[in-house]
């Protein structure tokens, strides 16, 4: 399941991924998030607190995530992903070399530090 983190600067949408994400959430959440953020600001700044392994999500909810990806591919400015699952935190690290913006991953203790990067533009 996906949902909206209320409490981030106003140029950053912030989703929560707990239990099982699927198709769905992505379609109805994620997409309508970048969307709204696109057109009012031109770039992302996005913030994904990932409380459950990567494993919950569905094939399906890779493919939306793959499909929100390049459909904004130019506009990605930072993206954080706070997890406790090393391997994804340094999957996310090692995205900046190849994709434009920056994508940093931070551990679940540090949420607010990476508001904090989130928000310096």
């Amino acid at each position: 399941m996906l949902s909206i983190i209320r409490d981030t600067p106003p140029h950053v949408f912030g989703v929560r991924a707990t239990g099982q994400v699927t198709a769905e959430d992505l379609k109805s959440v994620l997409l309508p998030g970048l969307e709204v953020l696109t057109q009012k600001y031109d770039e992302i700044y996005y913030l994904l607190v990932l409380e459950t392994p990567v494993e919950n999500f569905t094939v399906g909810a890779w493919f939306q995530d793959m499909i929100a990806g390049l459909k904004h591919f130019t506009k990605w400015k930072k993206a954080a992903v706070v997890t406790d699952e090393k391997a994804v935190e340094k999957f996310t690290d090692a995205f900046s070399y190849i994709a434009p913006g920056e994508f940093k991953g931070f551990e679940l203790a540090q949420l607010d530090d990476a508001i904090l990067w989130l928000q310096k533009k």
